[in-house]
């Protein structure tokens, strides 16, 4: 039987079957049907129409920026951040030479009270110590954390009151006094490394071992609810072992909380540190650091309150954009979010 064709509004011609339209899909136009959209790119999609989350991702990336290439920005628009110049300050009073802090065309935010350090260059050399701690001290805390809770999580039993119980000790230890009797009787040379060197390490190892409990909690309780979910019990009747469900089942599925956790960890370290230096237990002088200058500043805010502001307002702009970020990030990996 010969299909009758019937003419379009456009002129064309489309062959029905017993008055019906024939099945597009044997026609000469292919059918894209729907696309699917991995969890990541629904996040990411998310996140694009978080413009707060992406002015703080753009300082973020910034500040990064300026940590890594400290020294060539320093050559470029500053001192050398240890050079002492006399000549920017009053010999009577020991301040800055000029209105607000001595800035100038040579000195972009003035000189340090009594020494006349360029304040700019130990800004930026600030930025590096921070971040560089600030990171080290997440990704240590990060990992100890995530190895410990998922395997309190799967396995239980006594394995995992003890962790549990290591973690609630943990948490209740004064990591503040802790950080300062050890820093206190650190040698000035430690395997090889002298200075502040030394003074970096044991800060990244203190904030990042008082920092795992937190995020081990928050993976305990993650794999509690996983573990028993239909594709591991799965994977468990098909004969999988531990190693392989940790690994391929649990961890997967655990990347999202710890993701955000991360960004939301490391302004709290920056914080820590920043608080660690302004007592006198961060890195050792003369290298630059935002809570030493804010230390410093204590004793000379009422006739330089400039050289307090600008240390201040650098930590208050970078914990500001993290936390921006991982808001947005936490937002953006919600399963629960509108798409």
């Amino acid at each position: 039987m010969t299909a009758p064709l019937h003419e379009t509004s456009a002129g064309a011609s489309t062959a029905t079957v017993d008055g019906a339209p024939a099945d597009p899909g044997t026609s000469g136009t292919p059918d894209k049907g729907i696309q699917g959209r991995s969890p990541w790119k629904i996040a990411w999609t998310r996140l694009k129409r978080d413009k707060l989350a992406l002015a703080g991702a753009c300082v973020v990336g910034f500040l990064i920026l300026v940590a890594i290439f400290a020294p060539l920005i320093v050559g470029l628009l500053g001192h050398p951040p240890d050079e002492f110049h006399e000549d920017q300050i009053d010999p009577l009073f020991g301040t800055p030479i000029g209105s607000w802090g001595g800035i100038s065309s040579d000195f972009l935010l003035g000189v340090e009270p009594v020494n006349g350090r360029d304040v700019f260059s130990r800004i930026v050399y600030g930025a590096r110590i921070s971040l560089l701690v600030a990171f080290l001290a997440a990704v240590f805390a990060v990992l100890l954390g995530t190895v410990l809770g998922i395997v309190a999580g799967y396995f239980g039993g006594w394995i995992d009151a003890a962790l549990s119980r290591v973690m609630d000790v943990m948490l209740a230890f004064p990591q503040l006094l802790f950080t300062i009797a050890l820093v206190s009787v650190l040698p000035n040379e430690l395997f090889g490394i002298e200075g502040s060197g030394v003074r970096i390490g044991a800060l990244v190892v203190v904030i990042g071992f008082f920092g795992w409990p937190y995020v081990g909690r928050i993976v305990r309780g993650q794999t509690l609810s996983l573990r028993e979910r239909e594709y591991v019990e799965a994977a468990r009747s098909l004969g999988a072992g531990r190693l392989y469900i940790l690994r391929k089942e649990l961890l997967p599925n655990l990347v999202a909380p710890i993701t955000v956790y991360a960004t939301l960890m490391i302004p709290t370290n920056i914080l820590t540190e920043a608080a660690l230096s302004f007592l006198g237990a961060g890195v050792k002088p003369p290298t630059a650091s935002w809570g030493q200058m804010l230390s410093k500043a204590v004793n000379t805010y009422e006739s330089d309150p400039l050289f307090m502001v600008i240390p201040g307002l650098a930590i208050f702009i970078t914990v500001l954009a993290f936390n921006l970020f991982g808001d947005g990030v936490r937002d953006a990996l919600d399963p629960k979010g509108s798409r």
